[in-house]
């Protein structure tokens, strides 16, 4: 018989010394009600601290033996961090509101459960997406994602009931940037109400500056302008903050920027340093509409991820990583913009804190220059500067420096960027 993997001091029998659940799992409990969603289910409410050899040791200190393995997953235990990090969502995420997270894996899963959540909660089917938008790229978020290469290409047929409306994309609407909020809210309410119906719209899931699309920044008053319809007509408002949150753009997320509090929230990337963790947040009424089960996965809230989460939240806090993205903004935008006076071929510069894009076009048009974009890139990183791509015609530069850069490594990377556009045009 094989010598039982536990760890030093870990029992290897049967020891309870308290009733199950004891004491201390009964107020992780409490507090795991307080922040988790309904949905997200749980065989035994104890909280484990180790693991190994087919024993659980709890919170309380009772050693129980495992005929579980995480379903099937693993024997080296988990802990409780993932309350914990729900506290965190609840404490930063938009709104003063009572609130509940489910823990996921991805973006995409994310996005997926807040549908779904949505779809519950109100009876409805039909979800609203925009132009330009980037939301995954499983089934269901394919069809909510709007580019077809790479991301959709063949790979169908997609989710029924997802309907596209234009984004305010203030470079390219017809009637200006001026008119942009205004006439895009009238386009879009006006599509919705001729197309769909308001009364069969579950939800409306945006990115409040659009990532993958091209970095788009709608002008002031669209997002409040789209809360406010959703809010009249029972449609709940999804805010997909996977790129734009924690501390990216200048406010803990995006939305914050003008004060919008979505019903729904889905984070991602940003939340947990590297690790894949994943949430979605919300209003407690709609989180807790789902029945017991009917949310969760089998790697939903891992505990290495969940302490990776509370390590990069906390680092954001003392920190202070918004204010530093808002420095970065600071730094970044006036070079571009003089960079744009110089070479006529920058189209726009946008973003918010340290997430700032140039668009890239045929010199007096807006017909897009992905060729250009490319060499671009491709020279920067020759030269030692990591830069992306994006945007739906490719023709967009991208950039998101660590919120923890020092500013003399920003200085020398514009100057990489700088030196690439002199190139270019010799």
């Amino acid at each position: 018989m094989p010598t039982p993997a536990g760890g030093p001091g870990l029992p290897q029998e049967l020891r309870l010394v308290t009733e199950i659940p004891g004491p201390i799992s009964r107020d992780l409990l409490a507090r795991r009600q307080a922040a988790v969603a309904r949905g997200v289910s749980h065989v035994l409410p104890v909280f484990i601290t180790a693991a190994g050899g087919g024993v659980l040791v709890d919170v309380d200190g009772n050693s129980l033996i495992d005929f579980a393995s995480g379903i099937a997953v693993t024997s080296v235990g988990n802990s409780a961090p993932r309350v914990a990090v729900c506290e965190k969502l609840a404490e930063h995420t938009p709104g003063s509101h009572d609130k509940r997270s489910a823990l996921f894996n991805s973006g995409a899963e994310a996005v997926e459960n807040a549908i779904k959540i949505a779809r519950h909660a109100t009876g409805k089917q039909a979800i609203v997406a925009f132009d330009h938008a980037y939301h995954g790229r499983t089934n269901l978020t394919m069809a909510l994602t709007a580019k077809n290469m790479p991301y959709k290409d063949k790979f169908g047929p997609f989710a029924g009931e997802i309907y596209r409306v234009p984004m305010a994309y203030p470079l390219r609407w017809p009637g200006g940037p001026d008119q942009c909020a205004k006439d895009a809210l009238d386009v879009i309410t006006t599509l919705i109400h001729t197309q769909v119906g308001e009364d069969n719209v579950a939800a409306m899931i945006i990115e409040p500056i659009q990532g993958e699309g091209g970095f788009i920044v709608p002008p002031p008053g669209f997002l409040p302008g789209l809360a406010e319809f959703c809010a009249r007509h029972g449609i709940l408002l999804i805010a997909d903050e996977i790129q734009s949150g924690f501390c990216r753009t200048g406010d803990w997320f995006g939305c914050d920027h003008e004060g919008v509090v979505p019903d729904l929230v889905t984070t991602a990337k940003g939340i947990a340093g590297g690790l894949p963790l994943a949430a979605v947040t919300g209003r407690t009424e709609i989180m807790d509409s789902v029945h017991v089960g009917g949310l969760g996965g089998t790697y939903g809230g891992n505990p290495v991820a969940c302490a990776a989460a509370l390590g990069a939240i906390e680092t954001m806090e003392a920190e202070d990583l918004a204010g530093r993205a808002r420095r970065i903004g600071e730094i970044m935008v006036p070079r571009l913009r003089k960079l744009a006076g110089t070479y006529p071929v920058i189209a726009d510069v946008r973003g918010r804190g340290a997430m700032i894009a140039i668009e890239l076009a045929e010199p007096g048009t807006l017909t897009p220059d992905p060729g250009l974009t490319g060499q671009l890139a491709k020279a920067c990183h020759a030269a030692g500067l990591v830069v992306l791509t994006c945007g739906t015609f490719g023709n967009v530069l991208r950039f998101l420096p660590p919120l923890v850069i020092g500013e003399n490594l920003l200085e020398e990377g514009l100057s990489i960027l700088e030196d690439a556009f002199a190139q270019a045009s010799s």
